[in-house]
């Protein structure tokens, strides 16, 4: 008898790894989710989605390869994802309170740097890169998956490269359905599914697009979705539409890891690029990959990142 008894770890472990940790705003208190898979006291990886306000779903892919390599992850729905709290109130969709609310996550996970990695994919890796530019001193690595360093070059990128490749008859319903407000008429979607999106954010046939992926494109929180992103699939006009991150990429000297694909949303070779403005960047290719290079070149993806973990854990 005697002793400390760690509820808080115990109950983790019954939940089977899941967890909801509190988050303090200036709008109140909410809480997120949270999961643990696997245990390793030096890599822990935390997972940033995409979106934003899509969920950790489209992740489960991980499964498939990460505790095979004795990486110990932890999923996360963010504030106003599906699994998490969804509260209605437009001024805590902005970028420094998202910051905020992965470091209020890190610390309740006790991570730091002896172990703390932190991977960001899409809208994810934009939060990971804000978050490295305010805390990097509690990371041992960082990885930006198929995330441009600026919204107007992602703008560009699909202009002058993505459009141009469309069917332009096509193209165009989708410019007046996108001017006159219909992004929710589902002649929209399906335009874009036959027209954008099995070539630019999984290439999978359709029928063969996972059931996490699926599932997570279903639990979109629509209206945060829009308010920061913007209402067209084919780049960024919300909130975010200034974002540019492009002059402070050197100010990161954390090991980092720039994935990219071929046939990505997101301009390949300005990913390489952003990779040698990073102090110790490395930029991973994935030449028959997408937007989703994490389930459309799965074996690709996943060697170049299971091998970056060990590298960076190998060298401290």
């Amino acid at each position: 008898m005697g002793g400390y008894l760690d509820y808080t770890g115990l109950a983790d472990r019954i939940a089977g790894g899941v967890r909801m940790i509190p988050i303090s705003t200036a709008a109140g208190d909410f809480r997120v989710w949270t999961k643990r898979v696997g245990n390793n006291p030096r890599i822990k990886v935390l997972l940033l989605h995409g979106g934003p306000a899509a969920t950790h779903e489209y992740l489960e892919s991980f499964d498939g390869w990460m505790p095979q390599a004795g990486v110990q992850y932890f999923y996360y729905d963010q504030l106003g994802s599906h699994y998490s709290d969804q509260p209605d109130d437009p001024s805590l969709w902005e970028v420094d309170r998202f910051v905020e609310e992965v470091e209020q996550v890190r610390i309740a996970l006790e991570l730091g740097p002896e172990d703390f990695f932190l991977y960001g994919h899409s809208w994810g890796g934009l939060l990971a890169i804000e978050y490295a530019l305010a805390h990097q001193e509690q990371l041992k690595g960082l990885v930006i998956s198929n995330m441009m360093a600026s919204a107007p070059a992602y703008n560009a990128y699909a202009e002058s490269s993505l459009m141009p490749a469309m069917d332009q008859d096509a193209l165009a319903q989708i410019k007046r359905l996108e001017s006159t407000g219909q992004t929710q008429d589902p002649a929209y979607e399906a335009l874009l599914m036959e027209h954008f999106y099995v070539h630019h954010i999984c290439r999978l046939p359709l029928e063969e697009w996972p059931e996490p992926l699926v599932r997570s494109f279903a639990h979109l929180n629509q209206p945060v979705y829009t308010l920061m992103q913007g209402p067209s699939e084919l780049g960024a006009s919300g909130k975010l539409a200034d974002w540019d991150r492009t002059a402070e990429l050197s100010e990161i000297t954390v090991p980092t890891l720039v994935i990219g694909a071929e046939h990505d949303t997101m301009d390949p070779h300005h990913l390489e690029w952003m990779a040698s403005q990073f102090v110790n960047g490395t930029y991973h290719h994935c030449p028959n990959g997408s937007h989703m290079c994490l389930v459309d070149d799965a074996d690709t993806y996943f060697a170049g990142l299971t091998a970056f973990l060990h590298r960076v854990d190998a060298q401290v």
